[in-house]
């Protein structure tokens, strides 16, 4: 921390008042503060708490340009004072770092470095912030450290990236290690209205007996007027070689549905998984079931390595009101064992572009499988409101 100071004071001293390193800077980040309660008692699901994101995106030269942002979350504790800069410098995280060279070839973008990658309710591949529950605050900000090459038209476009992450682990006394990730993702939109995209990822660590694992897959999405349909296919595969899968390869199949009856929005989606497919995924559907429960990672919990998961909603516009009904049944794949059911009812306020204010309250009756791995623990209740502020 000195040595930062120091280098500020150095600078303010040398450069002229007024002077510009770079042009266009922008500062980039986020807000955001939750409350909640529940009583299933789960850890990082009571109280209160915050993360900031904030860092610079600047313009280093035509078609250059460098982010940087860090990251910093705690719980409210109701300290009577607060920490010294050092214990506070020990607790901010480096989430971004890269450099983006666009236009290149006309058409090819380049991103070099510690960045975010992926859809955030992706079942499959999300790096980056999660968001709107209590446990995305609790947990790390996940990046990839990689270089990714772009290339799109208004037809197609295709990325290649490659780079380290961290093997996940489902045992936590196992020690994770880093891994080789590699990546290919292609998406064309074959009418006006028919998109399609398929892809496939793989991270290779010499510490496991499977040299090579990952997944590919497909998605089918059509978009029309009345409403949307999405269908996507997953497979995992692991092995001493790349692609290659064994005699219980496992694989997801999820379905997505919504029909525009203007203020309302019927909603319908279906997900099938047999083995864990990937481990990187960020789909954490309901309030109490995935958010509470299995907040940090649903698709590798070991009650929902095979799972099919029911879910109906309906969302409500009003002026800038969002207020949503959903309905879920979450059961072992084969059906064997009961059900646990769950209903959320959710409201979103969107004050301007940038700031949203939402709360919410889920009610889950525990199955058979939930019931084993909570003993004691009939139902759960969670409420919860918080507010999201970009800039």
């Amino acid at each position: 921390m000195k040595k930062l100071l120091g280098l500020f004071l150095a600078m303010s001293l040398v450069l002229p008042a007024g002077a510009a390193i770079v042009d266009n800077v922008d500062a980039i980040g986020e807000i955001e503060v939750i409350g909640a309660h529940n009583n299933a008692q789960m850890i990082n699901a009571n109280g209160a708490a915050s993360r900031v994101m904030a860092g610079l995106s600047a313009e280093l030269t035509e078609d250059v340009r460098a982010n940087v942002q860090f990251v910093y979350n705690t719980p409210w504790d109701g300290a009577r004072q607060g920490k010294d800069l050092n214990t506070y410098q020990n607790q901010i995280y480096l989430a971004e770092a890269n450099m983006v060279l666009s236009n290149l070839l006309d058409r090819f973008e380049l991103t070099i470095g510690r960045q975010f990658y992926g859809d955030e309710d992706s079942a499959l591949l999300y790096f980056g912030p999660r968001h709107g529950y209590m446990a995305a605050l609790a947990s790390p900000v996940t990046s990839l450290d990689a270089a990714k090459l772009t290339y799109a038209d208004d037809v197609k476009a295709l990325t290649l990236i490659a780079g380290k992450t961290q093997k996940l682990i489902l045992d936590p006394a196992i020690i994770r290690s880093n891994a080789d990730f590699y990546g290919i993702d292609f998406r064309m939109n074959l009418t006006s209205i028919v998109k399609a995209q398929v892809y496939g990822y793989a991270y290779n660590n010499k510490v496991w007996n499977d040299e090579y694992q990952g997944f590919y897959g497909a998605k089918l999405s059509m978009m029309p007027e009345a409403g949307a349909l999405s269908v996507e296919y997953a497979r995992g595969h692991a092995g001493n070689r790349l692609l290659k899968e064994g005699a219980d390869t496992p694989y997801l199949v999820k379905v997505d549905a919504s029909l525009n009856m203007d203020a309302f929005t019927p909603r319908a989606a279906f997900i099938y998984q047999k083995g864990i497919v990937s481990e990187y995924g960020a789909y954490a559907p309901g309030l109490v079931y995935g958010k509470t429960y299995f907040g940090n990672n649903l698709a590798v919990a070991a009650v929902l390595d095979d799972a099919r998961i029911f879910n109906v909603g309906l969302d409500y516009n009003w002026d800038k009101w969002t207020f949503a009904v959903d309905g879920f049944a979450f059961q072992d794949r084969s059906g064997k064992e009961a059900a646990t059911w769950e209903a959320d009812l959710t409201a979103t306020y969107q004050h301007n572009d940038n700031v949203g204010l939402f709360a919410g309250i889920g009610y889950a009756k525990l199955g058979t499988d939930m019931k084993a791995q909570h003993a004691g623990q009939q139902d759960a209740t969670v409420y919860q409101a918080g507010v999201n502020v970009k800039f």
